[in-house]
């Protein structure tokens, strides 16, 4: 009986079941999508290219155990390779038809960026001749047909930055492009000899062969070949793992505080409706059912939609992070039937428990009381949610004041959570937030009457204003801030009057001897970047990896508190000296460290740093850091000079392709911090719209309840337009106060983390919160006058009939 009062019901409040219906799907949806991202990074498949004829690839460890850790193996940041002499080692195991070494060594082609290799690893694909011949002497290449090229024909290719003349002695057919060379240029190019990147094992017996190889090789089959061709693929776990489980977390607590704003207000509006049930003999049993089933029923339906938008929607956000390099390209995603069941059953609970809780103070009600809260709502907080609501705003206190005791990264990674709990406090309080607000006002109207009488029905709209300005605000300015903080800290360690980039590999001898010809040029220094541990004595920073950078030349400008840069050759390292003092290494102890490849290098203690710890670099010799990284080459030049230095090195590399030369190194800098936040901004426009959208539902559903009010205005001599203005007003009230309340909440996450960092101010632009504040009002407003129009439409004595 009571389930099919409830259909009918629907059918006559179809703006608080449409309300409620995009509230539940977009949060489904959203959290599909989240949930996508946590599989692909369960999963980090990329099904092999160029290594999908040979069955068996076999990698160096693609990560090591930490010291004092029982389980936690972290994933090396470069490629480990291999020792090329095991290849006839393995030829020789029974059951093994072949072995081949691979290398990869960038390349660009008229600006693209590609890959070169030995005409022997042409057989792991298989790339195969359409036309011409094999490379046997050091100039010749093969091409592949997709290239255009014709043997014969003459090309030039930059190779580690230095641009090269080849001869085409053939084409290939295969599924890319690629480079061919001949063993000799091969031994010429790159730059670690007696190693290869992989080794291809053609067998059909994995299990001999893997019985019989070093435990510390990887062996990889079926799809995971492909992470040892794209060796992003490792290092996209725990950003995928960390992005998708926080923001999936932070976005099922605001969709519990939209979903329970948007169906508690639906219920209050009925308040009168219920009382009379209750008046003509329904239980509160029965109310509370018949509540529940006509939330469920549109919670159920809104699903289904959510799950068809969650599909779309995981594949647009990895897709998107893919072409923005945030994910690798050749990453596949998933997103299986887990993800939907997970963000299906959450936003069920969810809007199962929201109805709960919002029929049960209903159906509880005496109908008499009812009545009379249904004109008069009663604005006093139960004693539940203002213990909640302590709760909550004591927790943001908390993570507030401890975030300024952190470094940067970790304020950053607790800023999040102090905004949610920030959020979730004023939500609880506010009811009386808003009368708090209104009774600033120096004179009452019709408006501030309105708001202050209806405060728990302006509740429900100004939660997702709050929620919208803190997250816009927060998420933003927080990103800047921390940005900035480690772009500045990055640019005080080094001078440079211009930056060379190459697009793809790193920086020859020959490049810089190049650069070092440019009129104008004082100096050159060669600068690599890796990440690495200090193993002994064992760093409590555990499975972060420490900023590793490569120098040699008079660019870097960090005074030095003990010792000397000049003493910075073969196996050395300077470090911050607060780095060193909690490490318990003085000048002249040695130190153990695991660098990005995996390889364990000891070094000495030659110079300790005036820098702090959280931003500052682990300094090594540049020609030591290189050899351990993937390129195995510098990745950037840092020039000196004098005059217009940048426009002369710009002007002398112009016949070299795949160059970039910045006039700064704020140029560059900033370029890879803006791909860093790039997701945290996309994400964080998700969740805005999410509350944007959210706002205008409510108060479209909280303007159209009040028809009758409206039409009784009407008949009294109120006009359409100061009925309109008295509604402008009060939803100007409720911005104003969702700003202020947002713009103190996000404040308070942001300013620590600033503080954290060294600074007293955020940083960013003030752009940013006038543009927060005109959105605001340009989601609200336009949001009111329709509704407005819409419950004005009938005539007034229809309304009140």
């Amino acid at each position: 009986m009571m389930v099919k009062l409830a259909l009918a019901s629907l059918r006559r409040r179809a703006a608080a079941a449409l309300a409620t219906f995009i509230a539940v799907s977009l949060g489904a949806s959203i959290l599909i999508a989240c949930g996508g991202l946590f599989e692909t990074a369960i999963r980090l498949e990329a099904p092999p290219q160029r290594l999908a004829g040979v069955p068996v690839v076999l990698t160096g460890p693609s990560g090591f155990a930490l010291p004092d850790e029982e389980t936690e193996t972290v994933a090396y940041p470069e490629r480990a390779r291999v020792a090329a002499g095991l290849v006839d080692r393995i030829a020789a195991i029974p059951g093994v038809e072949r072995a081949v070494a691979d290398v990869s060594i960038p390349v660009t082609i008229a600006d693209t960026a590609l890959s070169g290799h030995s005409w022997q690893s042409a057989a792991l694909t298989p790339y195969t001749l359409s036309d011409g011949s094999e490379p046997r002497m050091p100039g010749q290449v093969v091409l592949t047909t997709s290239s255009g090229a014709r043997p014969g024909d003459k090309v030039d290719i930059v190779v580690a930055g230095a641009p090269k003349s080849f001869t085409v002695s053939g084409v290939a057919a295969g599924p890319a492009q690629a480079v061919f060379f001949s063993d000799g240029d091969v031994q010429r190019y790159w730059p670690r000899p007696g190693f290869a990147d992989l080794i291809g094992v053609f067998t059909t017996d994995v299990d001999t062969l893997a019985r019989q190889l070093p435990p510390d090789l990887s062996i990889l089959v079926g799809d995971d070949r492909g992470a040892a061709e794209f060796t992003a693929i490792g290092a996209s776990f725990l950003p995928l793992i960390l992005l998708s489980s926080i923001f999936s977390g932070m976005m099922l607590v605001f969709m519990a505080l939209v979903i329970a704003a948007t169906i508690g207000l639906s219920v209050r509006q009925r308040q009168q409706e219920l009382a009379l049930l209750r008046a003509t003999g329904a239980t509160p049993r029965q109310v509370h059912r018949m509540v529940v089933a006509e939330t469920m029923i549109v919670s159920l339906v809104a699903v289904v939609a959510g799950m068809a938008l969650g599909a779309f929607t995981g594949g647009w956000i990895f897709s998107v992070s893919a072409s923005q390099g945030v994910v690798p390209e050749a990453l596949t995603f998933h997103q299986g039937i887990i993800p939907f069941a997970a963000g299906t059953l959450a936003v069920l609970v969810i809007s199962w428990l929201a109805a709960h809780f919002s029929a049960r103070t209903a159906a509880r009600a005496r109908p008499i009381q009812a009545l009379a809260e249904a004109a008069v709502p009663d604005v006093r907080l139960s004693p539940i949610r203002l213990l909640s609501a302590k709760v909550c705003g004591l927790a943001t206190l908390v993570l507030v004041l401890t975030t300024v005791f952190f470094d940067p990264e970790t304020a950053s990674s607790v800023g999040g959570p102090a905004l949610l709990t920030g959020v979730v406090t004023i939500a609880l309080l506010a009811p009386a937030l808003i009368v708090k607000a209104v009774g600033l006002a120096r004179k009452n109207t019709f408006a501030t009457i309105n708001v202050r009488v209806r405060a728990v029905q302006f509740a429900a709209v100004l939660t997702p204003v709050t929620l919208a300005v803190t997250i816009a605000l927060g998420n933003i300015y927080g990103q800047t801030t921390k940005a900035e903080a480690a772009t500045s800290a990055y640019l005080s360690q080094f001078e440079a009057d211009a930056v060379v980039t190459p697009s793809a590999g790193g920086i020859s001898p020959e490049l810089a001897g190049t650069v070092r010809t440019a009129p104008g040029v004082t100096s050159v220094t060669s600068v690599v970047s890796s990440r690495g541990w200090i193993e002994e004595p064992y760093d409590s920073k555990g499975s972060d990896p420490s900023t590793l950078t490569g120098v040699d030349g008079e660019a870097f400008t960090v005074p030095v508190t003990a010792g000397s840069m000049a003493d910075l050759a073969g196996n050395t390292v300077a470090l911050p000296e607060n780095q060193a003092e909690d490490l318990g290494l003085t000048l002249g102890s040695h130190a153990k460290m695991r660098l990005g490849d995996g390889a364990q290098v000891d070094v000495r203690v030659v110079a300790l740093l005036d820098s702090p710890s959280y931003y500052g670099s682990l300094i090594l010799p540049a020609s030591l850091l290189a050899q351990h990284t993937t390129a195995g080459l510098p990745s950037q030049l840092l020039v000196r000079g004098t005059g217009h230095v940048a426009e002369a090195v710009r002007t002398h590399l112009s016949g070299v392709p795949g160059i970039t030369v910045d006039d700064s190194l704020t140029t560059s800098v900033r370029a890879r911090t803006d791909v860093e936040g790039w997701i945290n901004y996309l994400l964080a426009g998700l969740a805005i719209t999410y509350a944007a959208i959210a706002t205008v539902n409510t108060i479209v559903v909280s303007v159209l309840s009040r028809r009758r009010e409206f039409a009784v205005q009407r008949l009294a001599g109120a006009t359409r337009r100061q009925v309109t203005r008295m509604l402008m007003t009060e939803s100007a009230i409720v911005a104003t106060t969702g700003l202020a309340l947002g713009t103190v909440t996000a404040a308070l996450s942001v300013e620590s983390m600033a503080l954290a960092g060294g600074s007293i101010i955020p940083s960013g632009p003030l752009w940013i919160f006038l543009a927060v504040v005109l959105a605001t009002f340009l989601i609200v407003w336009p949001a009111t006058a329709v509704a407005a129009r819409h419950a004005m439409k009938p005539k007034p004595i229809e309304a009140i009939g």
